[in-house]
């Protein structure tokens, strides 16, 4: 299925799931599609696997999380930061690595404190291979951690490989 690209995220420098410059993170990507849904692009390498050629349960859980948290600021002109209450994931396919895999994630219930989505991460042939649901509270950032924008160089990166449309 083909989901419109409405607006790319913020990627981070240290960030395991979407930093640029950790030399051990994934290196994710989000984009928003105008189904209110997030879809994460990333490539896991030999340091994300636990046996080999297989992507780690935790890291695949880790960037499910990651892209149903931040589903949230689809709904919001202003930052809206969550931090995970409870997550739950199901494994149901091996997952490789070196090659593309997608998560897509939605937010399923929103109230004024607390919201929860769904997500799965999907293989490059568009199959299933782990789902997850989580719970998350809102907080403002200056509760959640000491962050400087610039310092940690909080922006939306361009790439030759920018998407005006995602295949799921």
């Amino acid at each position: 299925m083909e989901h419109k690209i409405i607006r790319k995220q913020h990627n981070s420098k240290m960030c395991f799931v979407c930093g640029m410059k950790n030399k051990f993170g994934l290196k994710a990507f989000f984009y928003e599609t105008e189904a209110k849904e997030l879809i994460a692009v990333f490539k896991p390498t030999e340091e994300h696997q636990s046996y080999p050629g297989r992507l780690h349960g935790g890291v695949a859980s880790a960037i499910l999380d990651e892209t149903i948290g931040r589903a949230i600021l689809i709904n919001h002109e202003e930052e809206v930061w969550g931090v995970t209450v409870e997550f739950k994931t199901r494994f149901i396919k091996p997952i490789p690595i070196n090659e593309e895999l997608k998560v897509i994630a939605r937010i399923t219930r929103e109230e004024n404190r607390i919201f929860e989505g769904t997500g799965e991460l999907k293989l490059s042939n568009g199959e299933t291979a782990v789902v997850g649901e989580g719970k998350y509270i809102k907080l403002p950032l200056d509760k959640i951690a000491d962050f400087d924008r610039e310092e940690n160089e909080w922006r939306i990166i361009s790439s030759d490989n920018d998407l005006l449309s995602i295949e799921v």
